[in-house]
This record gives structure tokens, C-alpha cells and sequence, in this order.
């Protein structure tokens, strides 16, 4: 248990049977009348948010979720299989876990499975992943200049908008939360 005064972000709330992660918070001292808490809240496993306001000091329950790093080894029929780089155990987590995820995890990529009582609940990626473009069609001269974009094929299957200057074969930076282009990888 916890107070209102002790939330942060990515902690994580049982609420009414349900897991909660605190996304923002903010306390708020009005001129008259008592303090209170107002936060948005994401439901771990299907995504919901909605914005909850606490009264300031009431007791909240928080959950104990276990958040490890773990490589992504590989795709075992409808499971994903990690392994824990410190003890080498295995664990398989279904598709419905992994999600969007999967779009962006290379094999033995580093990724964060978090767990409450030994079940998966998500599945993090870093902020930004590196792929190589599959497959593009070329760009042509006169549109280089435009800042436009156009469909790519990512080696882990995921189709992403890159700008038109980007080549089959070329290295680049997504942001696997919404699967948007960040920049290209220089080869050095």
C-alpha cells in the first residue's frame, strides 16, 4: 500500500482487480478545498487509459510487477521464447503478450518483460530500434526535394513511411511505440 503523495510515473496500481500504470500525475493544491492527485492511468494489459483524480493522502494498492531485461530468442509457433541473460531461463510469452512488438524485435535483441506473479504482462522495447529496409522503391530525382514519403518493408516484416531519399538495403532508427522513422543509421 501506498498514498496519493507516492505516485510516479510507471508505477503500477491494482485498482478494482485490474492493473494500472500511472502515466502522468500531477498534485494539485487548490485556493479552497483540499489537495488532490490527478492522474492519467493505462491499463497494463489492454491499453485503456482514463484520467482518475485521488483525494491527496488516500491509500492506494500498488502491485508488484517485475520488470527484467531479457533477449529475444525466437518465435516458437504462437509464443515468443526470451531468456534471462543472467540465470539463461527461458520463458515463453503468447502473441497476444508481445503485441506490436513483435513488428521490431530481432533475435537476441535486449527487451524488457514485465511480469506480475510469474504471468507476462507486456513486453518493452528500447526507445529506438535499428532494422535495415527490405524493400522500397526508389525515389525519384525530382521528388527528393519535397520532404514526402514512401512505404518501406523492414527486415523484421513491419512496413513503415520513410522519406523518399532512403534506399533498399539502407540502415534506419524507428520508434517502435508508434513504428515512426526517426533517421538514418550512417555506416562508419
Amino acid at each position: 500500500m501506498a498514498t496519493t503523495n507516492d505516485l510516479k510515473n510507471g508505477l503500477v496500481l491494482n485498482i478494482d482487480g485490474q492493473l494500472w500504470t500511472v502515466v502522468n500525475f500531477q498534485h494539485v493544491k487548490p485556493g479552497k478545498g483540499g489537495a488532490f492527485v490527478r492522474t492519467t492511468l493505462k491499463n497494463v494489459l489492454s491499453g485503456k487509459t482514463l484520467d482518475r483524480t485521488f483525494n491527496a493522502g488516500v491509500k492506494v494498492e500498488t502491485a508488484n510487477v517485475d520488470r527484467r531485461e531479457m533477449t529475444y530468442l525466437y518465435k516458437d509457433g504462437p509464443d515468443y521464447v526470451f531468456m534471462e541473460p543472467d540465470t539463461y531461463d527461458q520463458v515463453n510469452v503468447s502473441a497476444a503478450v508481445v503485441g506490436d512488438a513483435a513488428n521490431y524485435m530481432l533475435e537476441n535483441s535486449a527487451v524488457v518483460v514485465a511480469r506480475h506473479d510469474g504471468n507476462p504482462l507486456y513486453v518493452e522495447l528500447p526507445a529506438s530500434v535499428e532494422l535495415v529496409v527490405q524493400h522500397t522503391d526508389p525515389g525519384l530525382q525530382g521528388d527528393r526535394s519535397t520532404g514526402g514519403t514512401k512505404p518501406a518493408t523492414l527486415e523484421t516484416g513491419a512496413e513503415i513511411q520513410v522519406p523518399l531519399f532512403l534506399n533498399t538495403g539502407d540502415k534506419v532508427k524507428v520508434d517502435p511505440r508508434d513504428g515512426r522513422y526517426l533517421s538514418r543509421v550512417s555506416s562508419k
